[in-house]
């Protein structure tokens, strides 16, 4: 049963990352212009954070492992058809499909672990596998889509994952139980068509914000919009009798401290995959699938991190060990900003992701566990959506503001150091990134400049490199900034119910005792002869 609910989580978060190494090839076989291979990521990072708080509350109300295998299949279809698209737009529809079938899995997958594992330990001890695996999903995602692109055409990394599917929809209809809330109630609509509205302007925002600007008219007004949504949301879910989200649950420190901190971990991990495969593939020259290989190593330490956190966790405290984690990443940017160069040895580079990876996985999979935790079992589909929402929008806004400091300092760089003998056009192309410099030093030395090319070449290595580094410096003041936010706010343990006093003998009754003292309910409700707390 764990298997197959692993193998989902794996499924979808491997598609977050999966997609990226393909783009130039779509560019050549399918003439995607720049902006059809932006909305081929984003199509599916769009509809999937629109979409999941309304699944995860759905999931509790008509069911979770029905939830998941549906999702399931559609992510295995839309794949399959994916690969198959002859043209930009038909590839964006399906990584539409595919975002809503990740919204329908991905938060069945941890509410089932933690309706399944009930006792603290054994549940830390699954939530640090799935956060464990999603890490490791994200890392590999560039590895074997280089391998497939290798040897296949861009079609395969879909179509692959088709069978993947399948095979974990047959696990999940084999192996995990049936699960639903037991007092579920009529669909909250309201709450559904808000939160929905207000993830899908949010995300759509912060992915438009770089190219717009974050102070222009256009996305001040979208995050306004947003704001009015979001608070409308709020005042409904506090009149409604049966809410999708009692929104209550974030004056529990415990629950609201702990999504800041998987927010600022994800905010940082896409915001490092953005500016280390860059950096890897343009400054060092690595293939696709050299650049991936050469980030197993944060790979491996994020599922070390994630499953030893957990249960350092339930005995240390959750507050140590977040804050911990947090610092570890924090350090780690200030390190590369220090040390980074075009020569840095890859030893030195292996060794700070594998303190990356262990501060992301001490910090995710804890706080996670904090959120689960701080939920009723009854309610975990949504809480479980709440927690994947911060994933989501902490990755999409590193990659926003991270990739903005980065392409402001770029340019501004460049400008600067561009020497005056190249053309207006050639300069104008290397300013859209270094990748496009290269090519542009390329093309002057083939011309017969070869002296000017390796001045424009020069000149964009050195603008990247102050790009990375002040992006770094970014991503470590949001992490040192979130570290101390756990510190004073994130409790150390979940709150304890107080002990009742001891009751008096009871009188004698000739009335037999009440039969429902004998009677268990699923999905939180105590079982006969537990007690009814945690």
């Amino acid at each position: 049963m764990l298997v197959a609910l692993l193998l989902a989580a794996f499924l979808v978060n491997l598609d977050t990352t999966l997609v990226n190494v393909a783009l130039p090839a779509l560019t050549r076989d399918l003439h995607a212009t720049t902006t059809q291979l932006q909305w081929v990521v984003d199509a599916y990072n769009l509809v999937f954070a629109a979409l999941l708080l309304t699944f995860g509350s759905l999931s509790d109300r008509f069911g979770r492992k029905g939830m998941l295998l549906a999702g399931l299949a559609v992510v295995g279809a839309a794949s399959l058809a994916g690969g198959f698209t002859t043209s930009a737009s038909q590839l964006i529809a399906a990584r539409a499909v595919m975002g809503l079938g990740a919204a329908m899995t991905f938060p069945a997958t941890l509410s089932l672990l933690t309706n399944v594992f009930t006792e603290r330990r054994e549940r830390a001890r699954a939530i640090g596998l799935w956060g464990a695996i999603a890490g490791v999903a994200i890392a590999l995602g560039p590895i074997v889509g280089g391998w497939l692109l290798r040897s296949f055409s861009w079609g395969s990394i879909f179509i692959a994952m088709a069978p993947v599917a399948a095979l974990a929809l047959a696990g999940v209809a084999i192996a995990v139980p049936a699960s639903r809330s037991p007092d579920a109630a009529r669909p909250d609509v309201t709450g559904l068509v808000l939160s929905s509205a207000m993830m899908a302007l949010v995300v759509f925002t912060i992915i438009e914000a770089p190219a717009h600007g974050w102070t222009s008219a256009r996305s001040v007004a979208g995050f306004a919009v947003s704001a009015v949504l979001l608070a409308a949301f709020i005042a409904a879910e506090r009149r409604a009798a049966h809410p999708m989200l009692d929104v209550r649950l974030f004056r529990n420190m415990r629950f609201s401290a702990a999504s800041g901190a998987v927010t600022v971990s994800f905010f940082t991990l896409l915001g490092f995959i953005f500016l280390i495969t860059q950096y890897f593939q343009f400054v060092r020259g690595y293939s696709a699938l050299s650049a991936g290989v050469r980030l197993l190593p944060v790979a491996l330490a994020v599922a070390v991190g994630s499953v030893a956190g957990t249960q350092l966790a339930v005995r240390a405290g959750t507050k140590l060990i977040v804050t911990i984690g947090l610092v570890a990443m924090a350090a780690f940017y200030g390190w590369v900003a220090a040390t980074t160069s075009a020569t840095l040895s890859y030893g030195v580079i292996a060794v700070q992701m594998v303190v990356y990876g262990l501060g992301m996985g001490l910090t995710s999979a804890p706080a996670t566990e904090a959120i689960m935790g701080a939920v009723s079992r009854s309610k975990a589909g949504v809480g479980s959506a709440v927690n994947d929402a911060t994933r989501l929008i902490g990755g999409t806004l590193g990659v926003a503001v991270i990739g903005s400091v980065y392409a402001s300092v770029y340019g501004s760089r460049l400008t600067a150091a561009t020497p005056a003998d190249v053309p207006g056009q050639v300069a104008a192309l290397a300013h859209q990134s270094v990748g496009a410099a290269y090519a542009a030093a390329g093309g002057l030395a083939g011309f017969g400049h070869p002296a000017l090319g390796q001045a424009l070449r020069l000149a964009s290595t050195n603008a990247f490199l102050r790009g990375l580094t002040v992006g770094a410096l970014v991503a470590g003041g949001v992490a040192a900034a979130g570290a101390i936010l756990a510190a004073v706010f994130l409790p150390a343990q979940p709150q304890r119910a107080a002990e009742p006093p001891p009751a008096a003998a009871p009188a004698p009754s000739a009335e037999p005792a009440s039969p429902r003292c004998a009677v268990g309910v699923r999905d939180g409700a105590p079982a006969r002869g537990r007690p009814l707390g945690r």
